[in-house]
């Protein structure tokens, strides 16, 4: 654990997760689609932002407290959906839910997860949020709806961005596919990794897909509840109606996730949805989308002010959720950075990453010269500083004619 006492950012953790995991079982965690232009979309999107400080402005009393859907958060951040975890860590998602609980922000739990929705409440309570996949057998999406009624959930996340399974060639190649595919190569890089191998043969190897297992045969191995998962989503055939249907069967809030289109967000918004998740899934679908961040301000300006806007994907920085909502979203998610952290250690791992970035936050807010989220806004972005000094240049110049 003096590791993970050592991590002073997010890469910090990456690298522990990266030591601790296999090949085949980190690039899950790190891969994109194609080319993984996309990944590089997302980093460069951030760090090609600027913020510009004001300064000689009293921050000494500074507080990152949020309120979405009326319920007011400890930060401006939650933890996204990040499949599979189980695999990387046992009991990953209830390290994740545990801490959402701890910290006091929301966990957005996987359609994919190996845990329950069940077993997550019972450790993240009102924190708890839940992502639904749409599938084949619309009984199934329409039965989790149902489950998370029954626990009290308050927010459910409809993923719009998979239509169609993408194309992850870094798994391919490892033989992170169904059927497991483990080569000779791929098993004796593992054994450079005895503590993760020991702990997943000890507990039983893959973990079962908690959510799923109850539509399985009784007695389902975990690998036949993931073919089953598999053979349910994704599903080509979602359209409108079907968010129409979970929107009719659902009392609480609920967003979509994944809009990239401005045109999406209006019809989503005329559809009955409370808010919405800017993403492009982490850059692992569409490898040429651009990034969620560059795609906010036209979001933004389709469905107005008023509409509670998310982003995620490329998230690793404090700085990064500050730049976000800078450029107009009310809140973030960030999936790979507690992975990472859970992977690495367990628990005090997801709690080191969310430590990690509230501190971030704190400081650049301090930086700026921001006291609280509302006096962040895009007056802190280089692009409308320069627009506005051009503005007043030229009518300084107009003026003098």
């Amino acid at each position: 654990m003096a590791g993970i006492d050592s991590a002073i950012n997010i890469d910090d953790l990456k690298r522990l997760a990266k030591r601790r995991l296999p090949k085949i079982m980190f690039d899950f965690i790190e891969g994109g689609a194609d080319d993984e232009t996309g990944l590089r979309t997302n980093a460069n999107a951030f760090r090609d932002l600027r913020l510009v400080p004001r300064y000689y402005v009293d921050t000494a009393k500074r507080e990152q407290k949020a309120t979405l859907f009326g319920r007011t958060y400890a930060s401006p951040f939650g933890i996204a959906p990040t499949g599979m975890a189980g695999a990387f860590r046992r009991d990953a998602e209830l390290y994740l839910a545990q801490t959402a609980a701890d910290a006091d922000v929301p966990y957005l739990m996987s359609g994919a997860s190996n845990a329950s929705m069940e077993q997550a409440a019972k450790l993240a309570g009102k924190n708890l949020w839940y992502q639904i996949y749409g599938s084949r057998d619309r009984t199934f999406q329409l039965d989790l709806v149902k489950r998370a009624i029954d626990l009290g959930l308050t927010t459910l996340a409809v993923t719009c961005d998979v239509p169609v399974a993408s194309n992850r060639e870094r798994n391919r190649r490892n033989g992170f596919v169904r059927p497991l595919r483990m080569t000779l190569p791929t098993i004796l890089e593992a054994m450079l990794h005895p503590a993760w191998v020991v702990n997943y043969y000890r507990s039983g190897g893959l973990p079962m897909l908690g959510n799923w297992q109850p539509y399985a045969a009784k007695g389902a191995t975990p690998d036949q509840v993931a073919g089953l998962f598999a053979s349910q989503t994704p599903d080509p055939s979602q359209t409108w109606a079907d968010l129409d249907a979970i929107r009719r069967a659902w009392p609480g809030k609920l967003l979509l996730k994944g809009v990239m289109h401005p045109e999406d967000a209006r019809i989503a918004i005329g559809n009955g949805v409370d808010g919405l998740i800017v993403s492009n899934h982490g850059g692992r679908q569409l490898d040429t989308m651009p990034s969620p961040l560059d795609m906010l301000p036209m979001i933004r300006s389709a469905v107005g002010p008023d509409v509670p806007l998310l982003l995620d994907s490329g998230v690793r920085r404090g700085s990064d959720i500050v730049a976000a909502l800078c450029m107009g979203a009310d809140f973030v998610l960030t999936g790979r950075a507690t992975l990472y952290g859970a992977t690495a250690g367990g628990l005090a791992g997801v709690k080191k990453a969310v430590s990690i970035l509230q501190r971030e936050i704190d400081l650049v807010m301090g930086q700026v010269g921001a006291v609280n989220l509302a006096a962040l806004g895009p007056h802190f972005l280089l692009d409308t500083v320069r627009a506005e000094e051009e503005r007043r240049n030229t009518g300084a110049m107009t003026g003098r004619r």
